[in-house]
Formats: structure tokens, C-alpha cells, sequence
């Protein structure tokens, strides 16, 4: 299929990046910013993405949508996209790139089926940095019975890459690299500031640094900067443990990393963005103030029980 339009709801780190990148390939890419925070337009303007004054005129405009949202937002952008199809009769291929179960993806689907236009629905799912910002190309897992829009968008640092016909395999496959990754950065955290509140950080990360160095270096370099996206991963967590569910798998685990990131959303770190986070915050930084903001959790829930 020929791809010369691509719209991306929203401009986020990601979808800014993927723009960019596609941009500089030629393609036209288009969003819009009804809604959308002072940030996402700043990082759509230095994408250099052209601005649709409305959906409707995105969806007509595109023949491909790539919905790159925080989960919690991926069916009320659905309802919206498909009211915006049927009110047009524009047919994009619909891509959502979502960290969503399974299930999730195919109630999103159902919802793009609805709109009786016969945009196809492509189920993705994004694993990797945006576009330029590793050694690796931002890998768009797909799957669906007509993928070939997004296949159009392959290139050296966009790779996408084909997983079979049924809609939520690609979204399982995102819902599982996922699960190891934020899982176990949820992981290093919590046994991290534990160890804080129990006053055993010298110990613990001479330990660590002594018998698992390359795992505490990724501690170092990962653990301080959650708070930056704890907000938005609360509810991958959960999508997560959906899918660990539907699997016959315990559910807890990514229920517990949910709770973990609440906590980080809670911290002062959470209100700075990867533009303005302190670059001179350490390891030992970040677990103070998440000891202080577990400390200030547990006093308001003593005062509130009485």
C-alpha cells in the first residue's frame, strides 16, 4: 500500500519522535492538538508536524492513523476517531500502537469496525526508544489481516515487523516485553527504597555493585527517572496484568508494580518532564525522596484512620 500521509494522535516523547523520523523520509504527517497539553505542542512543533485543525480533517486527510497514546486513553480515542470516520466516510488504515491487552485491542478494533467505513485495523504494538535515540530502531510489532500501511512506514530506524493475522498478537507481544522491562525497573525500585527505610543502602549497593555490577549500573541509570513516566505506566500495569489473567497467569505481579509507579507519581520528581529533570540526581537522591514521599503516605494514612 502507498503511504504518503500519516497521522499521529498524540505528539508525545513518542509520537514526536516517530514524526520526526518520518518527516525526514518525506512522508507528510499530520496531528491534532484539540485537548492536547502546552508540551505536546511544543514537541510537535519541533517535530515539525502540520497541525489539522480538527479530527475530522485528520482522518480525511491521512491514509494512515497511528494512535500512540498512554493506555487509559486508547478506547475514548477510539469512540472519537470512529465518530470522525462515520461523520466523513474517510477510510485510513487504523493503527493502534498502544501498550494495551489483548483484549483491549480487540474492543479497540470492534470500535474502528463500527464506524462502517472500512478502515482496516492494525493491532501494534512499540517496543524501543523513539526513532535516533539508541543504537536500535524503534521496533512497531503489527499484526491484522491487512497490516500493509504501516509495513509502508519500515526503514533503517523504523522496523516493523509482522506477527500473523489475529488482532492482539502484537499487542501481547508489547504487553510481554513490557512486563520484563517496567516490571523489573518497578522491581529495583521498590527493593531499592526498602532497603533505604531499613537503613541498608551502603550495604545493599556495595553488594550489588560487588556481585550484579551491570545490573546495578541499569539500577543507577533507571531507577532515579521513573517518576517522569509513573503517571502514564500505572495503567500498563494494569493492562498487563489483564493479560497475564487471560493467560492463566497470576495477575499480581504488574497489580504490585502498579502501586509502585502510584508511589513514584506521588514524588516532587514527578512534576519535572525528560526536558527539565536534573541531570545531576543520583541513585541516593532519588531513594531519599522516595523514602521521604513513603514516609509522608504512611503519617496521612495514620492521621486519616485517626
Amino acid at each position: 500500500m502507498t503511504v504518503g500521509t500519516v497521522a499521529i494522535q498524540s505528539p508525545g516523547d513518542m509520537g514526536s519522535g516517530v514524526g520526526r523520523e518520518l518527516i525526514a523520509r518525506g512522508f507528510r504527517v499530520l496531528t491534532c492538538l484539540a485537548g492536547r497539553s502546552e508540551r505536546s505542542r511544543r514537541l510537535a512543533e519541533g517535530a515539525g508536524l502540520e497541525l489539522a485543525d480538527s479530527l475530522d480533517t485528520l482522518v480525511e486527510s491521512a491514509e494512515l492513523v497511528l494512535s500512540i497514546l498512554p493506555p487509559a486513553a486508547a478506547e475514548r480515542f477510539a469512540d472519537e476517531a470512529a465518530d470522525a470516520l462515520r461523520r466523513t466516510g474517510a477510510r485510513p488504515a487504523f493503527a493502534d500502537c498502544n501498550a494495551i491487552a489483548p483484549a483491549t485491542a480487540r474492543r479497540v478494533a470492534a470500535r474502528i469496525a463500527g464506524a462502517g467505513t472500512g478502515a482496516a485495523f492494525i493491532d501494534a504494538g512499540i517496543i524501543g526508544a523513539p526513532p535516533g535515540k539508541s543504537g536500535l530502531p524503534t521496533r512497531f510489532y503489527c499484526s491484522g489481516p491487512n497490516t500493509s500501511a504501516l509495513e509502508a512506514l519500515d526503514g533503517p530506524n523504523l522496523s516493523v515487523r509482522r506477527l500473523g493475522d489475529d488482532v492482539g498478537r502484537a499487542s501481547a507481544m508489547k504487553m510481554v516485553y513490557a512486563a520484563t522491562t517496567k516490571g523489573t525497573f518497578t522491581l529495583h525500585a521498590a527493593a531499592l527504597t526498602a532497603a533505604r527505610v531499613y537503613g541498608l543502602s551502603a550495604p545493599f549497593h556495595a553488594e550489588l555493585e560487588e556481585s550484579r555490577p551491570a545490573e546495578f549500573a541499569a539500577m543507577n541509570r533507571m531507577v532515579p527517572r521513573l517518576p517522569l513516566d509513573a503517571a502514564r505506566w500505572v495503567g500498563e500495569m494494569h493492562e498487563i496484568s489483564e493479560t497475564f489473567a487471560a493467560a492463566g497467569l497470576p495477575a499480581d505481579f504488574h497489580r504490585g508494580a502498579a502501586r509502585v509507579f502510584e508511589l513514584l507519581a506521588r514524588t516532587p520528581i514527578a512534576a519535572e518532564t525528560r526536558e527539565t529533570v536534573d541531570p545531576a540526581r543520583t541513585l541516593a537522591d532519588a531513594l531519599e525522596i522516595y523514602a521521604e514521599t513513603l514516609d509522608s503516605l504512611k503519617d496521612a494514612g495514620e492521621r486519616n484512620g485517626g
